[in-house]
């Protein structure tokens, strides 16, 4: 394939056989890039053995669900939209450094139930090598589950992926990151569905401004704008006054544009890395 190197063939190839030895699986699919290659890789390898489900709650954008749906669709697999509960939890909506960990929790739980109802014999996400190196409680929460993780186990990365997918004609091949809309409260704030909200509105009014990749950090009623480095030269003229009136009109009260711009896992500044076998230890 074309654009393809070799070392990623070769981990592809080995997806397959992960895929073929899982026998059926229903693959938590959040319309992101990566799960979007493995729902439609288990489609094409398992067929009707693979189900993709996308967990719809108050922390997933209404665009991604959208994405989601739309994916499925044109490519043919089987997709399921299932409702979670994370954000009632109280343990979530502290918003501690477990937080994901306890989101994951909920996922599992309820794609695990699924799976056993309907007869598939395992459950997969979509955790890339890349992963490995940020505070991923969540890697946990799949490992307490016996979650695989097919295209980490593969040795797939992100370019790796991204390579992949081009090949294949998804169109999410060179979508930006897109964690849930709680990755953007700094932790120690609640996550509530207001609060989650006001970040959407504020993250779609700026993706309307023609911004592409870019977070709104939610700091009370003040935020910060994260705009990827590559956009950043569009805030010199009155576009910058624009962006700041578009946040302010999605609820907050002050809003500032962080002249560093975008850093993927911003907020984990402050917490250990951890390896994917480590005990979760207590950020530092």
């Amino acid at each position: 394939m074309g654009g393809v190197s070799a070392a990623a063939l070769a981990a592809d190839a080995r997806l397959e056989e992960l895929l073929r030895a899982a026998g059926s699986l229903v693959v938590a699919f959040s319309g992101g890039v990566d799960s979007s290659f493995l729902a439609w890789r288990a489609h094409r390898v398992l067929g009707a053995r693979a189900l993709a489900v996308t967990a719809d709650s108050a922390s997933l954008p209404r665009a991604q669900r959208a994405l989601a749906e739309g994916l499925a669709a044109s490519c043919g697999f089987a997709h399921r939209v299932i409702a979670t509960g994370e954000v009632e939890d109280p343990r979530y909506a502290r918003n501690d450094a477990l937080r994901c960990y306890h989101c994951k929790t909920e996922l599992f739980t309820h794609l695990i139930a699924l799976a056993d109802r309907e007869g598939y014999a395992h459950v997969a996400y979509g955790l890339i090598v890349d992963d490995l190196a940020d505070f991923r409680p969540g890697h946990r929460a799949a490992a307490e589950a016996g979650v695989l993780s097919p295209l980490a186990q593969a040795g797939l990365g992100k370019e790796d992926v991204r390579a992949l997918s081009r090949a294949a004609g998804l169109p999410t091949a060179d979508l930006p990151a897109s964690p849930c809309l709680s990755s953007r409260v700094p932790y120690g704030t609640a996550v509530t569905p207001d609060v989650l909200a006001r970040v959407e509105r504020a993250e779609e009014a700026l993706h309307a401004l023609g911004f592409r990749e870019l977070r709104v950090r939610h700091l009370g009623q003040a935020a910060r704008v994260e705009i990827a480095a590559a956009e950043m030269e569009r805030l010199d003229g009155p576009l910058r006054e624009a962006v700041l009136r578009a946040v302010r009109a999605a609820g907050y009260t002050d809003a500032a544009i962080d002249p560093a711009g975008y850093r993927r896992g911003s907020l984990n500044a402050a917490l250990r890395v951890l390896a994917p076998d480590a005990p979760l230890l207590d950020p530092v």
